[in-house]
């Protein structure tokens, strides 16, 4: 009796993951059954028919005729360089409010959420006075510094509810053996937190290469465009080519992909240790 309740409550968990499985493909098939269509197919053909003879150029012309690669390049670089150096200023400010004993620790952090409170569109004509008197406008710092301020607030959060789990006993066995606070964080509490490192740098990573009002703003060159407000160029001014559009937004969520599939064995750890802390 016990093995077929097992086996029932089995048949419905999984049954329940490939209909989500399904669900959570849908869009991904219609992207690219859309990917593959020409103008007259689209306007022709179901949602979720694949064309008899794929337009496989609208793929070429995304690279070619709509310099998705030059985004994709321009983004790539900023996630670079914003992405490791935000979460390291998270781990630096998590670190000192859960290890150092500093005064008013506490508020502090409540101080840092309330970045998370503020829309970011009550920041942009702040921003764009201040970038036009700094000269910060159509540059690649400019976009880099506004992403690591409003980015922090949600880091610092995982991070610090993340070390908060860690046992403070580990501080106290590395200063007795004569460790530093440098050392104890670099080489000691850093590591421990690889889970949530690892977990921001997928949603750190999909938030900032899918970042457009910001982008839009600051960036106004075509050179340095990022892909989101790259892929508004392949909107017509009187009419669209869904299939030219989808290909190339098709091509840019591989990279996101790959990035969630390399870290997506943290990714439950991290979020979860994030939510205990």
């Amino acid at each position: 009796m016990r093995k077929n309740r097992n086996f029932v409550k089995k048949l419905v968990l999984y049954t329940f993951l490939v209909m989500m499985a399904v669900v959570w493909f849908i869009p991904i098939f219609t992207l690219l059954a859309t990917a593959l269509k020409n103008k007259a197919d689209f306007f022709t053909m179901s949602l979720f028919q694949l064309p008899e003879v794929p337009a496989w150029s609208n793929f070429s012309n995304a690279v070619t005729q709509g310099r998705l690669f030059n985004y994709m390049a321009n983004d790539l670089l900023i996630c670079c360089l914003k992405v490791p150096l935000g979460i390291f200023v998270a781990s630096m400010v998590a670190f000192a409010l859960t290890r150092l004993n500093i005064k008013h620790s506490t508020g502090i952090f409540i101080f840092f959420l309330i970045g998370m409170m503020l829309p970011m569109q009550t920041a942009l004509v702040p921003i764009n006075i201040i970038y036009s008197e700094l000269n910060l406008l159509n540059t690649y710092f400019g976009l880099f510094y506004v992403y690591i301020a409003f980015g922090l607030s949600y880091a610092i959060l995982v991070m610090r509810g993340f070390m908060r789990g860690i046992p403070s006993d580990i501080d106290q066995a590395a200063y007795i053996d004569g460790c530093s606070r440098w050392r104890l964080f670099w080489s000691i509490i850093l590591p421990i937190t690889k889970p949530a490192i690892a977990t921001l740098i997928i949603t750190d990573f999909l938030a900032t290469w899918n970042e457009y009002l910001l982008a839009s703003v600051i960036i106004n060159d075509s050179a340095k465009k990022t892909v989101p407000v790259g892929l508004m160029t392949f909107i017509g001014e009187h009419a669209i080519d869904y299939g030219y559009l989808c290909a190339g937004v098709f091509i840019s969520v591989v990279p996101v992909i790959l990035v969630y599939l390399i870290f997506q064995r943290y990714f439950v750890e991290g979020m979860a240790g994030a939510v205990k802390g």
